[in-house]
């Protein structure tokens, strides 16, 4: 292996993952530098480190600049998490930040048009709002909707502002429509959120079932890690639930290609094999879980044959898969989008936790699972809280960590919303809907793609009623609604700390100064909550800080004790350059690879993030209820039946659409579109159908077909390549921005999905929507759209 190499634009947005490595479980996963440079390496003045911002993994990386420019970046070989690999995201997508249509000044809307204006414009405007709907409305009129692509710093802020110090409970993040089932269905059974394992468990296992997630096109190193295994002289057994033959699908020994929406009853009948083979761990069950006689119970109900009838998958294939993972000896379970996003999204990760419960495949070297996050910095929003929940991991429902936040912020309690759990996103945007919300902040995300019934959500940030405040550095779809544009600083060109999926944190350095007046979002709520006179009980600015190190200070002695803790996680400490895992303690300096070694999980009434919910309809559980049958210290299992999709296919929408990402592109591409090496790898819409499915349609390769649902309709080339009859799969990436016809709303898959959330993530329900499939003309060989690689 050549220690640093650079691999030619084609070949990495067509050969995505690269060059095999291929080890044996315990063997070290060899290092492969990454690189791309649009400059000679000898322009290169300096290398900063950083790490990748463009899906979950957190790859480190260094940043390269020449003449106060980014030109390129390398991974770097001695990250733990990506051994120098980059994917083509990474390799290209930092290019955005040179894209000529950066937002560089603040923009206010003016006689119905955005109009460039200063900063003190810009902020007095939308302080002057801030203060007339406090003034006329009071704290509840008032909501943030933020990302999972700031640094944690930023959030922290922002919770500070609106849970400390406007007293507001609406602030959520674009996390719920991504990985908020990944939240709770880690607090539901372990007692609080944070993935158990480490990647370092992918290079130990000899089982590996991948529910719902496509790694190989969400995360593309962790991918190539995974291949390296399964190429490798001891291949892990690999079993695949996902109703696409998707990339990762095609390496499978067992892939289940069940019907969309029907996830708990073909984990349900997993178990169930699992119980009646006797391929269970009983001695672990019986001292560190509660709840496994009800699991026993329902699942006796999912026998393969009953599975295989509401799935749409051969009983034996079933029997098949069980009988890997139960045989297996380390089992590593992940689980995405393919359940987060679907039908019964919590009760379906729930009962992944279970099968590596009932095995007793937790808190040791190559058994864990992951309820993987699909932004880079998701985590974050969870541990600052910034998402529907309070920093630190603590309980809403527990005075005493109410009483520690307010004790941090120097705060009274009942400043502090706690009456009610903290509003997830679906709500908010309900409530700006009927006018009792006039004040809404988008930060670093683009709504009017990516949530759910596009002409409703449309419809919504239009309304003369509410007041819109968009931060981004690009001009969306979101920021064409605004009332005030302000210019964000990209990462960089701005200095924070972030989580990926395996707890491991990175120091991103800023590298570069932002374009033109673009200021960091930390800069920006700084500003926000000087200019609102925000303050503590004794009268002193409640945001003291001077720059992220100071907040980031804060925010880690907040979460000393907590299962989040984080310390004794320095800037300076993270400067070492490899990422580190928390929890990161006094008596762990170095970070700490797994959670729950000794099989006691915070589950403890006094210790859990919440008190849980009941799967099926999302009831919250009390305090009081918890105490009773506290768990103290096991983990808790919990289980389902079976509930049919609220929305059914008939003569009319007589196929299931199933939304998803793709391999070149990130959300709603207001980056990736600006990178050309991505764009041209996948430039246009398209959907995907079954030959058959096309067949009996008239259907050919290419030809423009229209898709439509209850709620709208798109029209795309089709892609004969679906692998289940009566699937549909669309991308979400594709909006309007740099559509020919921006007003001509026929292009974003989220026109077709549906306002539905799961009843105790509350995220939205987005790959079980009833459609139907309309020929619309032939294409030409110069519009058939390539799709995925």
């Amino acid at each position: 292996m050549t220690d640093e190499h650079s691999i030619s634009t084609d070949d990495r947005t067509a050969d995505v993952w690269g060059e095999r490595t291929p080890f044996a479980a315990g063997a070290p996963w060899p290092s492969r530098v990454d690189t791309h440079l649009t400059v000679p390496a000898d322009r290169v003045e300096r290398w900063v480190p950083s790490a990748c911002v463009l899906c979950s993994n957190g790859c480190g990386l260094d940043i390269a600049v020449a003449d106060g420019e980014i030109v390129g970046v390398r991974g770097r070989a001695e990250d733990r998490v990506n051994h120098g690999r980059l994917g083509p995201k990474g390799l290209y997508g930092w290019q955005a930040n040179r894209s000529a249509d950066r937002l560089t000044r603040p923009l206010l809307r003016v006689g119905g048009e955005l109009r460039p204006v200063d900063w003190e414009t810009a902020m007095g405007a939308v302080v002057d709002r801030s203060k007339a709907v406090l003034a006329e409305h009071g704290p509840l009129a008032m909501a943030f909707y933020t990302s999972g692509q700031l640094f944690a710093e930023e959030y922290y802020a922002q919770a500070l502002i609106a849970r400390g110090g406007i007293g507001t409970p609406h602030l959520d993040g674009n996390t719920r429509l991504c990985t908020a089932t990944a939240e709770w269905a880690l607090i539901e059974t372990f007692g609080s959120d944070g993935d158990p394992g480490s990647y370092t468990d992918v290079d130990l296992c000899d089982t590996l079932l991948l529910v719902g997630h496509n790694v190989a096109e969400t995360q593309t190193v962790l991918w190539a890690r995974m291949l390296d295994r399964l190429h490798g002289p001891d291949r892990p057994a690999l079993v695949v639930i996902d109703p696409r033959r998707t990339p990762t699908a095609a390496e499978a020994d067992v892939h289940l290609a069940v019907r969309p929406g029907t996830n708990v009853a073909v984990l349900n009948a997993l178990l169930h094999e699992l119980i009646s083979n006797d391929w269970i761990d009983r001695a672990f069950l019986d001292d560190h879980t509660t709840g496994f006689a009800q699991l026993e119970q329902v699942t006796a109900d999912y026998p393969a044959e009953k599975a295989a009838e509401i799935c749409g998958v051969e009983a034996d294939r079933i029997r098949e898969a069980a009988r890997i993972i139960g045989t297996g000896r380390r089992l590593v379970s992940t689980v995405l989008q393919g359940v987060y996003q679907s039908h019964q999204a919590t009760a379906a990760a729930v009962q992944v936790n279970n099968i590596n419960l009932v095995r007793g495949m937790i808190g040791r070297p190559g058994a864990t699972v992951f309820q993987m996050n699909g932004q880079p910095t998701a985590e974050n929003t969870r541990e600052a809280g910034a998402d529907g929940s309070l920093p630190a991991y603590l309980n809403w429902q527990n005075d005493d960590h109410v009483q520690r936040l307010a004790d941090a912020w120097n705060l009274d309690p009942l400043r502090i919303p706690h009456w009610s759990p903290p509003t997830h996103a679906m709500e908010i945007f309900r409530y700006c809907e009927n006018g009792t919300i006039r004040f809404l902040w988008v930060t670093g995300t683009n709504p009017a793609v990516s949530l759910p019934e596009l002409h409703r959500i449309r419809s919504i940030y239009g309304s003369d009623r509410l007041f819109l405040v968009v931060s981004d550095a690009f001009p969306t779809e979101t920021t064409a609604l605004a009332d005030v544009v302000l210019p964000a600083a990209l990462w960089g060109e701005k200095t924070g700390c972030f989580t990926n999926a395996d707890r491991t944190v990175h120091l991103s350095h800023q590298a570069v100064a932002p374009p033109g007046e673009a200021r960091s979002d930390f800069d920006t709520f700084l500003d926000y909550a000087r200019r609102m006179d925000l303050t503590d009980r004794d009268g002193k600015p409640l945001l003291p800080w001077h720059g992220p190190e100071d907040a980031w200070t804060d925010f880690t002695a907040l979460t000393r004790g907590r299962p989040c803790d984080q310390s004794a996680l320095t800037y300076d400490r993270l400067r070492s350059g490899g990422g580190i895992q928390w929890p990161c303690t006094d008596r762990a300096p170095d970070g700490t690879e797994r959670l729950y070694t000794d099989h006691v999980f915070p589950t403890a009434a006094d210790r859990c993030e919440d008190y849980g919910h009941d799967l099926t309809s999302g009831a919250q559980y009390e305090a009081d209820d918890y105490k009773a049958q506290d768990p103290a210290g096991r983990a808790v299992i919990k289980t389902a039946h079976y509930l049919p999709p609220h929305e059914q296919t008939d003569d009319t929408y007589p196929f299931h659409l199933t939304t998803g990402r793709t391999v070149h592109h990130w959300h709603t591409r207001t980056k990736t579109a600006r990178s050309p090496e991505l764009q041209r790898a996948a430039p246009e819409m398209w959907v995907e159908l079954h030959p058959e499915d096309a067949a009996h349609l008239g259907i050919a390769e290419g030809d423009r077909v229209r898709v439509a649902s209850r709620r709208g309709s798109i029209e795309a080339p089709a892609l004969l390549r679906g692998h289940r009859r009566g699937v549909v799969f669309a991308p979400f990436h594709y909006g309007y921005f740099d559509a020919a016809d921006p007003g001509r709303h026929r292009r974003a898959a989220n026109e077709l999905t549906r306002t539905e959330w799961d009843p105790v993530s509350k995220q939205p329900i987005l790959k079980v929507t009833p459609v139907s499939v309309t020929p619309l003309g032939t294409a030409g060989p110069e519009d058939t759209p390539e799709g995925p690689r």
